[in-house]
């Protein structure tokens, strides 16, 4: 199966630019059987060449859907396939960037339309779509838009899979494959895994473990390390005998014990995952004029922060968001640096503050609800979430500010005294990386419950 995309940006810095339309076909090889396009609202604006070239301008995409409203049908409708690009590099590094800034992992075997027709239909003029579909005589219409290239790269791919008669193509797609054929060794092992949410953990002969990871269905992850031809993963499946596991029915709880347990164990295979990766957090200040500022810098172990971020995009994305749920000040949030009020005054999204229109009184109290719902500072908290079994919940205890541990109550009990939290948790540590993880996932899943703790005198 495949998922035949075309993707248009704003333009800018590498790895800055933001996506401005999308358009995804899934084709079985033969035809079409599902199809996802949409305008996206970038949340920064489009270079003017940019504009020019595709006709998308920045009042086209102000009440369009942002990355993060979309992101779930694109993984649902490229979930299996491999996907297919015209300079497939480029859409598949957009593709990514925008998911590592929700903090999300998409990963996907790719094939470049450009790279296959050098070899299938050499001797073009020219590569690039438009010159090589009229070339070759297949319609194109709305060009640099995304569904219209992303038809006529569907046609050129059903091209190119007539022309491979050696079925490299095909070889390549069954190749990545997850069912592919593997040994029965790790068939076995595969077989006796559950498709639960939990972590697990990869043994040799002698016992130790060389690996740890976590997921959401097991199963389906120990299939992925067992068919992936990358050097980490053969030499993983030459020295594994067993797969031990623990299921933790939360997606948060799993994060937090892989997390302690790789730092404990300190696998072979797990080096790159010692520290879990963020490099930038919030900060706060008052200026001269009374107002809360919040600014993100770089992350620095001796200031205390609101919260943290995996990287700059991230960071930039929920500061764009929180301005606009809050009614927040666009220059108080570090987003505008020119003079006079900001762009949010003027479409009366923000009440004044950068021209002290505004009181300090007023604007703090929405900056600092901002602030209490994204820091556990101080606060006594529980997080509840899916438990084992249908008739369990799991809960993340936090007292003053701090991660304390993980533990699981029946959902027939009230769980909110202090006492009996402390008694029921599994102790774990409380550090930087389980602070983010924690924080990243809260903002990320929105239904999640949290219970204020009021402690007894």
């Amino acid at each position: 199966m495949y998922a035949i995309l075309d993707i248009e940006t704003t333009g800018g810095k590498y790895n800055e630019e933001g996506i401005t339309e999308i358009a995804i076909y899934k084709f079985d090889g033969h035809e079409v059987v599902d199809q996802f396009i949409s305008l996206v609202n970038p949340e920064r604006p489009i270079q003017p060449f940019v504009a020019n070239l595709t006709g998308i301008n920045n009042e086209m995409l102000r009440n369009a859907p942002k990355f993060y409203e979309v992101a779930k049908r694109i993984v649902e409708i490229t979930t299996d396939c491999v996907v297919v690009a015209h300079n497939a590099s480029f859409d598949y590094r957009i593709l990514q960037t925008e998911f590592s800034r929700l903090g999300f992992d998409y990963e996907r075997h790719s094939l470049c339309t450009v790279e296959l027709s050098k070899r299938l239909i050499p001797d073009q003029q020219s590569y690039s779509l438009g010159k090589l579909v009229r070339g070759l005589g297949i319609p194109l219409s709305d060009r640099h838009r995304a569904n219209g290239d992303a038809q006529a790269t569907v046609k050129l791919f059903k091209l190119l899979l007539a022309k491979d008669s050696e079925k490299n193509i095909i070889t390549t797609t069954v190749r990545a494959d997850p069912k592919r054929q593997i040994d029965d060794k790790l068939l076995r092992i595969i077989k006796e895994a559950p498709t639960a949410t939990g972590v697990y953990y990869m043994h040799r002969e002698d016992g130790k473990i060389i690996y740890i990871g976590k997921s959401k269905n097991i199963k389906k992850r120990l299939n992925q390390h067992f068919t992936n031809d990358n050097r980490k993963s053969r030499r993983i499946q030459i020295e594994v005998t067993k797969v031990t596991y623990e299921i933790t029915g939360s997606e948060l709880l799993a994060l937090l014990k892989e997390s302690e347990e790789i730092k404990r164990n300190r696998p072979k295979y797990n080096r790159a995952l010692k520290r879990v990766k963020f490099d930038q957090a919030l900060y706060q200040f008052i200026d001269e004029d009374g107002f809360i500022n919040l600014k993100v810098s770089k992350a620095d172990n001796r200031k205390k922060s609101i919260t943290t971020f995996s990287n700059v995009q991230q960071a930039k994305t929920y500061m764009h968001r929180w301005t606009e749920e809050y009614n927040l000040c666009q220059k108080l949030m570090g987003l505008d640096s020119s003079k006079g009020n900001c762009f949010n005054y003027t479409i009366k999204q923000c009440f004044g503050a950068c021209i002290l229109i505004e009181s300090p009184e007023e604007y703090n109290s929405r900056a600092q609800q901002l602030i209490n719902n994204n820091s556990f500072d101080s606060q006594d908290m529980i997080i509840i979430d899916h438990g084992r079994d249908v008739d369990e919940q799991s809960l993340i205890l936090i007292e003053e500010g701090k991660f304390k541990g993980i533990g699981y109550f029946n959902l027939n009990h009230q769980i909110n005294n202090i006492d009996i939290l402390r008694s029921i948790i599994t102790p774990m540590q409380h550090n930087r990386d389980a602070q983010h993880i924690i924080q990243s996932y809260v903002r990320t899943h929105k239904k999640l419950k949290i219970i204020k703790l009021e402690k007894n005198d």
